[in-house]
């Protein structure tokens, strides 16, 4: 009897990224701290590098609750915010230069936001990103009709994915890339064969769901029919 081979994984080492801001507004928020790791494929961390950053501009006390980093603490431990900047870009376009795809929860804030400190800062942001891996954006792809929040802790916990320090750039990137894993795992059946063509099917997912989402919003009175929301991905 002959044993058929078992079709490489879909994920095998994969980059991690997360940012934690001074709000939500990609284009006039701050970059706070950030994280880019590399993980094995079993969500072993094979290389981290972290970054704390004194953003210039004060970091409102609804930020500093979540991450827990105040003004204070960033100007008198974090390095000047261009700096920053510039290294998060440059360990991300090395990593994707080698083709390895960079899982980043959400990753169309996360993304945006350095694209918009970069240019603030006179540098040249990544250029169309690829092979990006976004859980939030697959997770509501495969298994659409799972009721409840799609929080990076809701998910992470849904896919038996230890996550104990939410909010963490390093903790939430660590998880975020775990959960790819374990999605890529599962649904190896359900998704494209390579990277590649996962991160071109994510754009067409991505739209689909802010389409979505818009006429929800719309029907219940929260969006105005004229303010659709972007489904842009990976960047906006």
């Amino acid at each position: 009897m002959v044993l058929s081979e078992r079709p490489p994984r879909l994920l095998q080492r994969v980059a991690v990224f997360d940012l934690e801001t001074t709000g939500v507004d990609v284009e006039n928020d701050r970059i706070v701290t950030a994280y880019v790791g590399l993980l094995d494929d079993s969500g072993a961390v094979l290389h981290a590098e972290s970054w704390l950053a004194d953003p210039g501009v004060e970091i409102p006390a609804g930020a500093t609750a979540v991450h827990g980093i105040t003004t204070e603490h960033a100007r008198a431990q974090g390095r000047p915010a261009a700096e920053v900047v510039g290294e998060i870009v440059q360990a991300l376009r090395t990593i994707l230069a080698g083709g390895i795809p960079v899982v980043a929860y959400n990753a169309a804030f996360d993304l945006s936001m350095l694209k918009h400190e970069a240019r603030r800062h006179g540098l040249d942001p990544l250029a169309d990103p690829s092979p990006v891996i976004d859980p939030l954006v697959i997770d509501k792809t495969v298994d659409r009709y799972r009721k409840g929040k799609r929080t990076l802790d809701v998910v992470a916990a849904h896919y038996a994915v230890a996550l104990e320090a939410a909010h963490e750039a390093s903790a939430d990137a660590i998880a975020a890339g775990r959960v790819a894993l374990a999605i890529a795992e599962r649904y190896a059946d359900a998704l494209p064969p390579t990277v590649e063509e996962l991160h071109t099917q994510q754009i067409a997912w991505a739209r689909a769901q802010a389409e979505s989402l818009t006429e929800y919003f719309v029907r219940i009175g929260r969006l105005d029919p004229a303010d659709a929301l972007d489904g842009s991905w990976p960047v906006r």
